[in-house]
């Protein structure tokens, strides 16, 4: 694998596969959260500087079959010449005659937005032959999409078969990605604390294995722990819990307990009558929250509670959100977890925040620039994190 700082794109034609699925308006198509694009310029810009050109694959959404409108990155294109001051060709495909005579003619310091990659089936099947037409248009690839690394997509994966070792690269996204999640996995400064919450056990139960045999404490949080609760004999009313999953709760707890790990689990939780913003709330032990009431949020002491820990961490790892955040009256305890995770990481911790649910609690209170690093990538920090091989790091070392 060719190293992107110092590899000199003068006069070559990059293929950059980025992850620009951006939030759009849906009636006007105006893109609502930049984040993934402004992430990917650095990459963008070394590569113009270098006298090289960018040749862009990116998906959008998931279209059922074939083109959307909806799903076009045509909406992107304005957008993108605005954060990158240059002028941006598009491609109505991202394959076909077009796409090769645009590629073909692009001189150095331009760039070329190809259409929607998922409008091909081939893209998620990983279609050999579909990624050999997509590495045709270029002569290097570069991949800077943290946030589909977990997918052995033709163009995540397929594709790097198709250029030389030396021809092919991780950009600085991916690479910022990769490093920030070595230092909280392989250059643990402890005590280390991970923070897990979301809805379901089921979806976190490996990353929870998995941080065991590195972490020292872990929190858990979010609809997830109503399961775990009742696995200890509790009373959770009519909060969410799966129960096929209690015996997977004795086994974490029990093992846990072997390899010397803290799990910690909320002592008080905002417990509500319905699941809306203006039902009749009230705050509950965990474990003797009434008939048909439900647990939102975590309390107050689990707030103070668990901010405790965290503030005096070395190293944290955020990935789920603490309740319901997205409504006002459930939104304390994530919002004290984003605030203790801001205070440990000013005393000198390194925090590592993942995608999804917990990126946007954190740019929601305001503490994005107060975290050491926020991932762009949800599912595959997440099965970075479960110990899984992520198909779109491995295939550019191959």
């Amino acid at each position: 694998m060719a190293s992107f700082k110092t590899y000199s794109f003068k006069g070559k034609k990059a293929i950059l596969r980025v992850d620009f699925n951006v939030p759009l308006n849906k009636e006007t198509f105006e893109i609502t959260d930049d984040k993934r694009m402004q992430a990917a310029l650095p990459t963008i810009n070394k590569i113009l500087s270098d006298g090289g050109s960018v040749i862009i694959i990116s998906h959008l959404g998931r279209p059922k079959s074939g083109p959307e409108k909806s799903f076009s990155l045509s909406h992107l294109t304005n957008h993108l010449e605005q954060i990158t001051k240059r002028k941006v060709l598009f491609a109505q495909d991202c394959i076909g005659e077009e796409a090769k005579t645009l590629s073909d003619k692009l001189n150095p310091g331009e760039i070329l937005l190809l259409e929607n990659v998922r409008f091909y089936k081939e893209e998620t099947s990983g279609d050999p032959e579909f990624a050999k037409q997509l590495a045709d248009l270029g002569d290097c690839y570069v991949n800077d999409a943290f946030g589909t690394a977990h997918r052995a997509h033709s163009s995540t994966a397929h594709i790097a078969a198709y250029f030389t070792r030396d021809n092919k690269m991780s950009g600085l996204l991916m690479n910022a990605e990769i490093e920030s999640a070595k230092k909280v996995m392989e250059e643990t400064q402890r005590p280390f604390t991970a923070i897990v919450g979301g809805a379901k056990v089921s979806d976190k139960v490996l990353i929870v294995e998995n941080l065991m045999k590195t972490a020292d404490h872990i929190i858990i949080g979010g609809g997830m722990a109503y399961t775990f609760k009742k696995a200890l004999g509790g009373q959770i009313g009519a909060s969410l819990c799966e129960n096929d999953r209690i015996d997977t709760c004795k086994e974490i707890l029990s093992k846990a307990g072997d390899m010397g790990v803290e799990i910690h689990l909320p002592l008080d939780s905002v417990v509500a009558d319905k699941f809306s913003a203006d039902a009749q709330i009230d705050i509950s032990n965990s474990d003797q929250i009434s008939e048909n009431w439900m647990g939102l949020d975590i309390g107050p002491k689990a707030a103070d509670q668990f901010s405790e820990i965290i503030e005096h961490s070395k190293t944290i790892l955020w990935n789920g959100p603490m309740g319901v955040f997205e409504l006002k009256p459930f939104e304390k305890g994530t919002k004290s977890i984003a605030a203790a995770v801001a205070k440990a990481t000013e005393k000198g911790a390194y925090s590592l925040i993942g995608g999804g649910d917990s990126a946007a609690a954190a740019k929601k209170f305001n503490v994005v620039e107060k975290i050491s690093h926020v991932s762009t990538g949800g599912g595959a920090l997440l099965e970075y994190f479960e110990g899984k091989e992520l198909p779109g790091v491995a295939a550019i070392h191959k």
